[in-house]
Parts: C-alpha cells; structure tokens; sequence
C-alpha cells in the first residue's frame, strides 16, 4: 500500500499543510528511468571539461539563489533563517569542489611497475538517491555533483516533506545547463522506490536516512546486486577529557548540539565529561538551555529555538526523555512539547542514563544535550563505542597527545581532536557499525558510483 500523506509542506510552527503535490504515477517512474538510461549514453561521453562547466554553473546558482532557497526549508522543516542560507551556500562550495577537483581525481591513475597498465574512472549508468529532509540541499548536493562529474546520471527521491525544495533543486540543474534526462526530480513512493532499485537500468542507490530505511534499501540492493551507499543514524560521543575554560567548552557543546535544532546525525549526542569538570560544565549548558525561548517568525536570534520538523518527531522525542526520567534519569531543565500543533521541543540537558534506558542506545534526534560522568580515558572510550552506531566522534583537552590517543580509540568513521567535526566539501564524510558505509564527500566521495576499470595492454 502506497504511504500517506503525500509530499506536503507542513509548516512545523504550525501543523498547518501549505501545500500538497501527488505522487508520482508508475508511467512516471517508467518514464524517469527511460529517460536517464537514455540520456546517459550522450552525457557520459560529454567531455569532463564540458560536464565540470555545467557543475561551475550549478555552484553559482545556489548562491545567486541563496535567500529564497532558505525561505523554502525554513518552512518546510523549519531550519533557523540564517542556518538555511548557509545550507545553501555550502551547495556552492560542493559542486566547486568537484568542478574543479573532479577531472584529476577521475584522471586514470597508471600503476606502478606497469608500464602499460592503469586504473580508469568510468561511469556505470542511472544511480538513484534517497535523500533526507533535515539538510534538504546540502544532502541532494554531495551525492549529485560527484556523480554529474562522473559522468552518471540522477534520479533524486527527495523527503516526502521536501517538495518545494525539490523542484527548486531541479529548477536549479535545469537553469545551469543539465541536459534533459541527467538529473531527475521523482515524487515516488517507496514501492516505486523498491522497483527502480529492481530495475536492471538501474546501478546503484544512495541513501541518508534512518536505519529502518536504510535497512529496507539495502535488502532490495543486495536482492538486485546494486552498489548501496548508506548515511544513516549517529549518536556521536563529545569527550571532555580538560579544559581551561569550562564554560567556553560548554557553549562550543551547545552551540554543537542546537545545530539545526538537534537534528543531525553527526551531532554530539553523548557528551562523555571528566569527573573534575563535570558539575561545572552541566550547569553551564542548563544555564544556556534555561536561556532559550521559541524562535518565532522573523526572528533569527541564536538564543531561540526552531521548532522540529513535525509534531510527530518531537512526540517521539519526548517518549526517549520520559522513558529516561521514570528510570531515574535527571532532566535538569527543558524537555518539555508546547500544547497545540506545532513542534516546539524546550531543549533539554538529561544527566544519569543508564542502559535499561531507551535513551542510553537509541539516537536522540533533537535538542537534548546527554551528559555522562567518566573518572578516566579508558573509561570514556568503552562509553563511546558502547553503541551500534558509528559515525563520528570528538575529544577535547589540552593535551593534543593524549586528545589523539583516545580518538584513535573511537569506533567512527569520523574522528576529530578539539573541534565537532572536520567539516568541508573536500573532507569524506561517513560512518561504521549501524551508521551505514560508504562515503561522501571529498575525493573518497567520487570513487562510490563509478567502474574503476583496470586497463592493461599486452607489450
């Protein structure tokens, strides 16, 4: 049975629905599919310097477009103004990226003590990718300007809450010159999701999303023999091991947590804090939770919060916080979902989970700041990688040494030494365990969807 409802904006300070666009049709999907196994045998014989002008004009695009591709997801999912124009702008540095890095990294690379034999970069076909709402464009970007660069070309199957920010992504890949049948906006079900994945023009899938998504995607990938590239849930540890300023830490933690409203999957879930700065640093981020009100429209003040991305999310929130708080956890301050249809969250500071607590495994998708006691390095470490996921992580002291012997202890695909997180167009980006494989970004990022061809003449 095909999911309700719709793709619809459903504006989350409200509930209110704004706008409804219906699904695709199975012709529809047909006709995708067609029309980028056709579009494919020109496009991927386009000169890369060609395909690279194309991706240049991409980047300028969402720049020039910046202000009214945020207008868009603040009401879609409700991104903080200045967050969404970021979001948009960081499209740029992407598709930059792979304009200009892209050729040499595809470049066929000879292979040593062969004098006659290389490796070559070269497209497979159609990929399809299943994106996310809480980064609407910046997700769609790193899997897309790669895989133009390639030479591949996309089918996207944006977030069902995502319309408006989906057309306008198409508008954008239209308006910089993509020929008809590369890139594809498709409003489909997940039944028609499961069938292109089926479908033998198909040859490959990526998706960012949930486990429970991410493990349905697989299932029909490896059914198929697809290539799956898979970004799903983190519950990344934020180590203090020492600091010399308890509250500069505290607010670094913070600021780090409320990034889009708590909503991201490499953001510090489980803040793991030595024993000697721990009472400081949880009164600090409880005084800086206590400070927030709810952000309302026009208003763009960092000491205000968004509200989630729907009623039904900050319900699902709040179920993990008060599971927590009936097994003896400690809700300091906020937590708390106002009355009515929207979906403001109070953002919350929890101290005192433990393991019979959903709240100690599961991924706490939204503003609530976890905190952990430790009395030594090794004991940090086993609380880190104590969970199934494994995207990123971060440690912090003033001892770089001892900062880096620790991460290289965490089981992530993403490890930093005093700062969230290594983050740039130019920097892979993914995870281990139940974080998902694969990575985007960078130049690992390219190597994903391509047919890395060993090439060899006989002398």
């Amino acid at each position: 049975m095909t999911q309700t409802p719709p793709y619809q904006v459903t504006d989350p300070a409200t509930g209110e629905v704004t706008e409804t666009f219906s699904f695709a049709t199975d012709a529809e999907v047909a006709e995708a599919l067609a029309a980028a196994t056709e579009a494919f045998a020109a496009w991927r014989l386009r000169p890369v310097a060609e395909r690279s002008a194309i991706v240049k004009r991409i980047a300028e695009l969402f720049t020039e477009r910046a202000a009214d591709l945020a207008a868009l997801i603040s009401k879609e999912m409700g991104k903080r103004p200045a967050q969404a124009v970021g979001e948009a702008e960081f499209c740029t540095d992407i598709f930059n990226y792979y304009a200009d890095s892209g050729p040499g990294l595809i470049a066929d690379k000879p292979l040593p003590g062969h004098d006659t034999a290389r490796v070559e970069y070269r497209p497979v076909g159609p990929v399809l990718g299943v994106m996310p709402w809480n980064y609407p464009y910046y997700q769609v970007a790193r899997f897309a300007a790669p895989n133009l660069i390639v030479g591949n070309t996309v089918i996207l199957k944006h977030a069902e809450n995502c319309p408006t920010s989906a057309l306008a992504i198409a508008q954008i890949m239209k308006d910089a010159g993509v020929p008809d049948g590369v890139y594809i906006n498709l409003f489909a079900t997940h039944e028609q999701v499961a069938a292109a994945i089926a479908d033998p023009r198909l040859r490959g899938v990526s998706l960012t999303g949930s486990e429970r998504a991410g493990t349905a995607v697989a299932e029909t990938a490896g059914r198929n023999l697809k290539k799956v590239v898979l970004e799903l849930g983190g519950s990344d540890p934020y180590i203090i091991l020492d600091t010399d300023d308890v509250s500069a830490a505290a607010k670094t933690a913070w600021i780090t947590r409320m990034e889009n409203v708590g909503q991201a999957c490499n953001s510090n879930k489980r803040m793991i804090v030595m024993d000697d700065v721990y009472d400081d640093f949880v009164a600090a981020l409880v005084k800086r939770a206590a400070a927030m009100s709810p952000r309302q429209p026009g208003d763009d003040s960092p000491r205000s919060y968004s509200p989630m991305v729907s009623r039904k999310a900050a319900e699902n929130l709040l179920a993990q916080v008060q599971d927590a708080v009936s097994k003896g956890a400690t809700l300091h301050v906020g937590g708390t979902l106002d009355d009515g249809k929207g979906a403001y969250f109070a953002p919350a500071v929890l101290t005192g989970v433990t393991p019979e607590m959903r709240a100690y495994r599961e991924e706490l998708f939204g503003p609530v700041a976890v905190v952990y006691k430790v009395s030594a390095d090794d004991e940090a470490v086993q609380l880190a990688n104590v969970v199934d996921f494994g995207l990123g992580g971060a440690v912090w002291s003033t001892d770089e040494e001892r900062a880096v012997n620790v991460a290289e202890q965490l089981e992530v695909g993403m490890a930093n030494v005093n700062t969230p997180a290594g983050e740039g167009a130019d920097l892979p980006f993914g995870g281990t365990k139940r974080s998902g494989f694969g990575r985007e970004l960078g130049p690992l990022g390219i190597d994903e969807f391509v047919n890395k061809r060993l090439f060899y003449v006989e002398k």
